[in-house]
């Protein structure tokens, strides 16, 4: 072997020149694809179809040469590079991120795999073995984990990276054997799944010889104890036998530490007598059951107590295990209840969300239009204070004044005596309960006194106890006294006369009520018809054409059929026009002396006379 590697550096050292060239033309494409992962617009589909294209190019084109040192010079430097730890940050992210990219997952995890083979990193060797293959490990359980009942094809191209790495790196087994991922593969139902854990293991074993002596007794011990596990659950004879190879393996390599460990199994020879003979492998079976017999007389009884022990513990295992399963399968109605529940929480604090915000935005909705209502109130205020009369604008004004000041005291002496209930509420509730309190004992004292004296008091004895009859005179006297009685409280009822006669006056005053509400209904009758002529005339001048395109026929529509209100349209008509024609200074001074110089018979023929003529009392003067 010294010869061999004497002669493998001096090839090295003699490596020709095109050699040369394509090992620098290897460096510079991993360096090239270590530049292009340094892309940070690249996601996550781009960067798998990046790296399973530049790792299975730069790996061919280190295959085909003739020195193997080529290889592993490339191997080493894509792990020194960086280019591996990107495999591994894509492989160590959340599996709900990695959906629908399986196929492409699983070859960049055979692709990583395989340049964990057989690589040297050189001063970098403690990084990669402490931290770089235990987290590559663990990434790949993961995955395997959670595409065990998904995909099936990437399932198995996942556990052939991981029997790659434990071929290589045997110090991995302990980290498999002991992983949570791993125990929830081992947890599975599937026959296929259990035989492929088997024969991980048996290919593990064959590829090196050496693979017993690198694992401590406590990784050895979990190696046995998942075969023998296989053994006592799975009834399936491709897993029974693949699991009896793998102790035959594993005696076969140290057969000195593998013994005394299959003795702490108690009645491990009788299951396989009992259940796995007759199966198609029975010689491997008897091998087995010799290998566990031929050191069983030595034992002391403290060893047979350890074995007993050991095998409750595999008991309870196998019964954990068992109900860890069962409680596996209930876990996804678990899971669903915890879900709906949790959607409908979310979707009513979703909905109170949306209520809130829809309230809030009524309330603000609410301000704008007051505030909008407000405004064109003020600005409406302001229009109708340029139309009045400048003698009556400071009245006004000062009226307003008067009353907001009323609002503000009233809002005022409401808030001062509220908060003065407020700050003497205590004391006169105080107050109230002393004095029902003192009425109470007031009322219960009487009450006490009046007894007393009334127990004090001599019994008054009927009148007739001590008399033997009624005497004239005692009889005389009597009805003297009911006569006073009578004559001092007259009775309340009535004679039939006066009965009679307060009859007749109720059925005069119901008689004058009814003619009197009959009246009233003629009159509202009358008013309401005089109220719908008037808005029927109210709607007719509203629609009637101006005066310069009038006729004599809508003219005539107007004509009101009295002559009072014909002539008091017609003053008042005038007079508008005449206030209209005024300057403004005219209109200052006093306002009734104006509205008596409007209506002045003077003023009135002369308007008449300068329009023409007007509609006066249903005749049309020219």
């Amino acid at each position: 072997m010294t010869c061999v590697c004497d002669c493998l550096q001096v090839v090295t050292g003699r490596m020709k020149p095109q050699e040369e060239e394509k090992e620098v033309k290897e460096e510079a494409m991993v360096f090239e694809l270590k530049r292009q992962l340094q892309d940070e617009d690249l996601d996550l589909e781009q960067r798998l179809r990046l790296l399973n294209t530049g790792l299975n190019k730069i790996l061919n084109m280190a295959a085909v040469q003739t020195d193997s040192g080529v290889l592993t010079h490339v191997k080493a430097q894509l792990f020194l590079s960086g280019v591996l730890s990107h495999c591994l940050l894509i492989l160590s992210r959340e599996p709900r991120k990695l959906r629908g990219n399986w196929s492409a997952i699983a070859t960049l995890a055979q692709l990583t795999s395989s340049c964990c083979v057989g690589v040297e990193p050189g001063r970098r060797s403690d990084t990669f073995h402490r931290l770089f293959l235990p987290s590559l490990m663990d990434s790949l359980l993961s995955l395997a984990n959670e595409l065990l009942r998904q995909e099936e094809s990437v399932f198995r191209r996942l556990m052939d990276s991981v029997v790659r790495l434990l071929r290589a790196h045997p110090g991995l087994t302990a980290q498999v054997l002991s992983s949570a991922h791993y125990e929830q593969i081992q947890m599975c139902d599937d026959v296929s799944v259990s035989l492929l854990c088997v024969q991980l293991w048996i290919q593990t074993c064959s590829a090196r010889r050496d693979f017993v002596s690198g694992l401590s007794d406590d990784t050895l011990m979990l190696l046995l104890n998942e075969a023998v596990a296989q053994l006592a659950v799975s009834p399936d004879a491709s897993v029974g036998g693949a699991s009896i190879r793998l102790i035959l393996l594993l005696a076969n390599q140290q057969e000195q530490r593998v013994r005394p460990l299959l003795l702490s199994f108690r009645g491990l020879d009788s299951l396989l007598d009992k259940d796995w003979r007759g199966r198609g492998f029975d010689e491997d079976v008897d091998q087995l059951i010799t290998l566990i017999q031929s050191d069983r007389g030595g034992r002391s009884q403290s060893q047979e107590e350890s074995e007993r022990v050991r095998a409750a513990c595999v008991i309870q295992a196998a019964w954990r295990s068992f109900q860890i399963r069962r409680r596996v399968k209930s876990l996804n109605r678990a899971v669903s209840a915890l879900q709906r529940r949790y959607r409908a929480r979310r979707r009513q604090q979703q909905q109170q969300r949306e209520a809130q915000r829809w309230e809030e935005e009524l309330k603000y909705q609410v301000c704008v239009r007051r505030q909008q209502a407000r405004r064109r109130f003020h600005q409406k205020q302001r229009q109708l204070l340029q139309l009045l009369p400048a003698e009556q604008v400071q009245p006004y004004l000062q009226e307003c004044e008067r009353r907001a000041a009323v609002v503000i005291q009233s809002s005022w002496r409401g808030f001062r005596e509220r908060r003065l209930y407020n700050t003497h509420r205590h004391t006169l509730t105080h107050s109230h309960t002393r004095t029902r309190a003192a009425r109470t004992l007031q009322r219960a004292v009487r009450n006490f006194l009046q007894k007393r004296r009334a127990a004090k008091a001599p019994p008054i004895p009927p009148f007739w106890i001590g008399q033997r009859g009624l005497t004239d005179s005692r009889r005389v006297e009597l009805k003297r006294q009911v006569e006073e009685h009578i004559s001092l409280h007259p009775s309340s009822r009535a004679s039939s006369q006066e009965c009679t006669r307060l009859h007749e006056e109720v059925q005069l005053l119901i008689l004058t009520e009814l003619q009197r509400g009959e009246q009233q209904r003629r009159e509202e009758q009358r008013m309401e018809a005089l109220l719908a002529h008037t808005h029927t005339q109210l709607e007719l001048l509203r629609d009637a054409p101006p005066l310069g395109v009038v006729t004599a026929t809508d003219a005539e529509s107007f004509l009101s059929p009295s002559g009072p209100v014909a002539a008091r349209a017609c003053d008042s008509h005038n007079a508008m026009l005449q206030a209209s024609r005024l300057p403004w200074w005219r209109t200052l001074g006093d306002a009734t002396n104006a509205s008596v110089d409007r209506f002045s018979p003077s003023h009135l023929q002369e308007l008449e006379a300068e329009l023409g003529g007007l509609f006066v009392g249903g005749q049309q003067t020219l």
